[in-house]
């Protein structure tokens, strides 16, 4: 499975980009988009948009996932990270990949064992479930491949998952 985390973020939009393959799970790649703060919202969109359509281009994932965001204390921070969010999700859907979303506490459970874990903790947790000499910098790279890392382990389950919640208890005699 060949799965590309985004951290979305106007100024910066982390990506990483994860290969698992015979029980290996590699980095492929990982880095940050950045866009001009000196440029207008639509054009940043834009140039946001343009790059996320060559990554998917570039490495064809079957799944990408995008952080959820589920609290920001700054609303101004929230809107700009939303509307990155949303073209990430917009591109991926465009260009014919499975789109799945987890919140920042989903990611740290799935990749440290714990939720309210550390960005250094989670950095550190990347570097080692993904054989790196180094933790990823920067932060918004790590981030998105830990995001990757959270979909490879969550998805098994999920999948599992699912025949379950819609086997016989979901099948109630309905009016």
């Amino acid at each position: 499975m060949f799965v590309l985390g985004i951290d979305p973020g106007l100024s910066r939009c982390g990506y990483g980009c994860v290969r698992s393959e015979a029980g290996r799970t590699s980095a492929v790649a990982a880095g940050v988009i950045t866009t001009a703060l000196d440029e207008a919202v639509p054009s940043r969109l834009a140039v946001l948009r343009s790059e996320l359509h060559s990554l998917v281009r570039e490495f064809h994932p079957g799944v990408v996932v995008v952080e959820r965001v589920f609290f920001q204390t700054n609303a101004r921070t929230a809107m700009s990270v939303g509307q990155a969010s949303g073209v990430a999700m917009l591109t991926a859907v465009e260009l014919g990949c499975e789109v799945v979303e987890y919140t920042s506490n989903e990611v740290k459970l799935a990749v440290t064992g714990f939720g309210g874990a550390t960005k250094d903790q989670v950095q550190r947790m990347v570097a080692r479930l993904l054989g790196l000499d180094a933790v990823p910098e920067p932060a918004d790279a790590a981030d998105a491949l830990a995001l990757a890392l959270c979909h490879l382990s969550t998805a098994p389950w999920a999948r599992l998952a699912r025949p379950v919640a819609d086997g016989p208890a979901a099948q109630v005699a309905r009016p």
